[in-house]
């Protein structure tokens, strides 16, 4: 594995983080995570089926394509729980998943510009290629974890829905999406994990999560004796003994 240079492991999991945090964007402004389907027995009337997002719902007879009505404030007013928490959730995933990005991003252009031979200057620097992917892939690890908790909540949630009213709840595929994008940050954190176990055993410093002494700076340190540390100048007097 090509550790010194972007390897095509990174380029994978930046693009797949990249579709990961479009697909979150697309699942939390569709307008459908439920629906509300109304049958009549009516022959003069059509069906009405309610679709229900995060933060607008739309009304549609069936076979229409327009809304018969469509709610800009239902954000401000949702009655359902999982909803609720799929406001806070999803752009809180989306937040930690664009860091991760940031930090891939300055991980891969550090492996591409950097130096072979170690820079004195950047031996206390704390984060170096492998650090920020490490960190990276941490993050995109916890983005997901925190936009497909409540994704999956929301489909229990229709039963216990359907169960406390009538069954006319049914999820619908902004779910499906978010569930993948999720799935998605996942594999971008595994990639990451791989890469960065496949190359932590190198020796170079520039390797590992923090930065070390490079092999070739060494500190030298002056024995001094107690006498020294009292006076700025210290003179030995050899004694020669004499055998007879």
């Amino acid at each position: 594995m090509g550790c010194r240079d972007v390897h095509a492991a990174t380029v994978l999991s930046f693009l797949c983080g990249i579709a990961s945090v479009a697909g979150l964007f697309a699942g939390t402004l569709l307008p459908n995570w439920r629906k509300l389907r109304l049958i009549t027995f009516n022959r003069n009337e059509k069906n009405l089926t309610i679709y229900t997002g995060l933060w607008v719902k739309c009304a549609r007879y069936d076979g229409s394509s327009d809304c018969l009505m469509y709610d800009r404030t239902w954000y401000l007013s949702v009655d359902q729980l999982d909803l609720r928490v799929l406001q806070f959730a999803l752009p809180l995933s989306i937040l930690i998943a664009m860091g991760a990005l940031l930090l891939c991003l300055i991980g891969m252009c550090n492996t591409a510009f950097k130096s072979s031979v170690p820079n004195i200057k950047l031996a206390k620097c704390l984060v170096n290629s492998a650090g920020c992917h490490l960190v990276a892939g941490l993050l995109f690890f916890l983005a997901g974890t925190v936009s497909l908790s409540p994704s999956i909540w929301a489909i229990f949630y229709n039963s216990h829905l359907n169960k406390k009213f009538e069954p006319v709840f049914t999820f619908d595929y902004a779910v499906f999406v978010t569930i993948a994008s999720s799935g998605g940050l996942f594999m971008t954190a595994l990639l990451l994990f791989v890469w960065y176990c496949a190359c932590k055993s190198l020796s170079s410093p520039f390797w590992q999560p923090l930065y070390s002494h490079p092999p070739g700076m060494h500190t030298y340190s002056q024995p001094y004796s107690s006498r020294s540390r009292l006076s700025a100048i210290e003179i030995d007097i050899p004694v020669v003994s004499h055998s007879t």
